[in-house]
C-alpha cells in the first residue's frame, strides 16, 4: 500500500518545489531525474507472472496484459492496477448509488444505508474487523442544486455503544470517475487511504470516510472545488448522527482530518462550518499538505503528474461551460477522456511525462489554458482567507514535499495564528509528498487523542 499506489494516490495535481540542499537526494527534483528513478525500478517482465503471483480473481493473461501495456514500477503495483478493474464487487450494490426521485429537505438528511466492506489488501483480501456501513445523504452543490452524496461509517470492534468522539476523514485525490469513490475502493482493497483509516480505527473510535459530491453518485465530481468538498464533509458528519446503529449524536466530539486534496477539503469545511453546519460539535482538525493556492500549484506542476492536470481541466471546463474542442486537438480530447475514466494510480501511470503542448491546437501547454480560460474558477478555490471555528488545529507538511510547496502549509498555519486560533505546526523531513503523509500520522493520532481529552496542543505560533 505504501508503494506507487500510495504515491500517486495522495498526489494532487501540483508542481515540484526544491527541497533543502542537504536533502535533495531524497526526492527527484526534475522530470529527467524522476524518469531515471522510474527506469531504475522497472516492473518485472510479464513472463515471470503465474497463478502464484497474480491477485485472486485476475487471470494470468489479464495480469500479463497489464504489465506489457504499462509502466508500473514494481510487481506489486501491477497487481494493484489489475485489482482495480478485476476484483470482485465491493459489496455495495450498484443500485445503491442511484439518486432517488425525492431527497430529504435538510442538508445532511439520510437517504439510505447499506452494509459494506473494508479490505486492506487487493491481493490477499484481508478484511478489516470494523463494521462498515455506507450511507447516502443529501447535500447541495455550489449552484444550489440538491444532490445526493455517499460516505462510509467504520465502527471498530471494542468501540463504545455511544461514541464520545469520532474522526471524519477527507480523502486525497481519488480520480473523478464514479468507480473511484472511496466507498467502492475500500470494498475492493484498493483505497490507499486505508493506512490513515486503519490508524484512526486503532483508537477504538468510529471513522467516517467521505466520498465527495459526484464520486460514486450521479452528477459530476468537481475536482478540488472548495464549496462542494466542504459541504460534502460537513453534511456527511451531520448525516452520520442519523445512520442506524452509528452511536454518534450531537454530543459526539468530531475531528475533521485530511491530507493533500483531503487537507484542502478539511480546510474548506472549517471555513464553511459556522454558516453551513453551526450545530456540529467539531473539537479539532488536522490539515496536511494543503494546496491553499491552487493556481500556483497547478501552473508549477511537474509533467510527472499530468493526469491531475487533466482531472483539473475536465472539471474546470464543466464548471465554466468551456468547450474543450476549441482548444484541444484530438489527442488532447482523448487524454482528458481517458484520465476522466481512470482512478489515481492508473491515470498517473498512463499520462506521466506527457508533453501537454502536444495536446493543444496551438501548441501551448495546458497550464496556459488554465491561465486564459479557468483562472477565475481556480482562484475561487483559494483557502486561508476566511475564519474557522475556535478549535485546536494541526497543520502538517514535509519540508521535502515534491508536490505541494512547504511554504503553503507554513503560511496557512501562520494565517490561523494571526487570527487567534490555537495552532500546532508539525514540519517533518518525510521524503516527498507521501513520505510527509506517513511521517505525520503518529503526530496526528497524538494530537487527536489529546484534543479529544480536552487538552490544548502546544502552540507553534511563536515560531511561524
Amino acid at each position: 500500500m505504501l508503494s506507487a499506489a500510495a504515491v500517486t494516490g495522495l498526489t494532487l495535481a501540483l508542481g515540484t518545489v526544491a527541497a533543502p540542499a542537504q536533502a535533495q537526494s531524497l526526492a527527484p527534483q526534475t522530470d529527467d531525474e524522476a524518469k531515471r528513478m522510474i527506469k531504475d525500478r522497472q516492473a518485472e517482465d510479464s513472463s515471470s507472472l503465474n497463478k502464484s503471483n497474480v491477485p485472486e480473481g485476475v487471470s494470468v493473461e489479464q495480469a500479463k496484459e497489464a504489465v506489457d501495456k504499462s509502466d508500473e514500477i514494481t510487481a506489486s503495483d501491477v497487481e494493484y492496477a489489475a485489482a482495480l478493474e478485476d476484483l470482485p464487487d465491493s459489496g455495495v450494490p450498484e443500485e445503491f448509488y442511484k439518486t432517488p426521485e425525492q431527497l430529504p429537505t435538510e442538508n445532511g438528511g439520510v437517504v439510505k444505508q447499506t452494509p459494506s466492506k473494508f479490505y486492506l489488501d487487493p491481493v490477499k483480501l484481508i478484511e478489516h474487523s470494523a463494521k462498515s456501513t455506507t450511507y447516502m445523504y443529501k447535500t447541495t452543490d455550489e449552484k444550489g442544486t440538491a444532490r445526493a452524496a455517499t460516505a462510509t461509517l467504520l465502527t471498530p470492534e471494542g468501540a463504545s455503544e455511544q461514541a464520545k468522539d469520532a474522526v471524519v476523514i477527507s480523502p486525497g485525490t481519488q480520480g473523478i470517475a464514479d468507480k473511484c469513490a472511496p466507498s467502492r475502493q475500500m470494498g475492493m482493497g484498493t483505497e490507499y487511504e486505508g493506512v490513515s483509516v486503519t490508524s484512526a480505527l486503532a483508537a477504538k473510535r468510529p471513522v467516517i470516510v467521505v466520498d465527495y459530491l459526484g464520486l460514486g453518485t450521479e452528477g459530476t465530481h468537481h475536482y478540488v472545488n472548495r464549496v462542494e468538498e466542504g459541504r460534502s464533509v460537513l453534511d456527511a458528519a451531520k448525516a452520520v448522527q442519523n445512520v442506524e446503529g452509528s452511536g454518534i449524536n450531537g454530543d459526539t466530539k468530531l475531528q475533521l482530518r485530511g491530507y493533500s486534496q483531503g487537507g484542502h477539503a478539511t480546510t474548506a469545511a472549517l471555513e464553511l462550518a459556522d454558516d453551513w453546519a453551526p450545530g456540529l460539535n467539531i473539537a479539532s482538525a488536522s490539515a496536511g499538505a494543503v494546496p491553499t493556492d491552487l493556481y500556483k500549484t497547478v501552473t508549477e506542476m511537474s509533467s510527472t503528474y499530468t493526469a491531475f492536470l487533466l482531472y483539473g481541466v475536465a472539471s474546470f471546463a464543466d464548471q465554466t461551460d468551456v468547450d474543450l474542442s476549441k482548444y484541444l486537438n484530438q489527442k488532447g480530447l482523448d487524454a482528458v477522456e481517458s484520465a476522466s475514466n481512470q482512478c489515481t494510480l492508473e491515470a498517473t501511470l498512463s499520462h506521466a511525462f506527457t508533453d501537454t503542448t502536444t495536446l493543444t491546437k496551438d501548441g501551448s501547454p495546458l497550464q496556459e489554458l488554465v491561465e486564459t480560460e479557468f483562472r477565475d474558477v481556480v482562484d475561487n478555490q483559494r483557502l486561508g482567507r476566511a475564519e474557522i471555528p475556535d478549535i485546536p488545529v494541526l497543520v502538517n507538511h514535509s519540508r521535502l514535499d515534491d508536490i505541494i510547496p512547504f511554504e503553503m502549509g507554513k503560511e496557512l498555519a501562520s494565517t490561523w495564528c494571526d487570527a487567534g486560533n490555537k495552532v500546532a505546526f508539525e514540519d517533518n523531513l518525510g521524503p516527498g509528498h507521501v513520505g510527509g503523509y506517513i511521517a505525520a500520522l503518529p503526530r496526528v493520532e497524538t494530537f487527536t487523542n489529546r484534543t479529544f481529552a480536552g487538552k490544548a496542543p502546544l502552540d507553534s505560533c511563536w515560531r511561524l
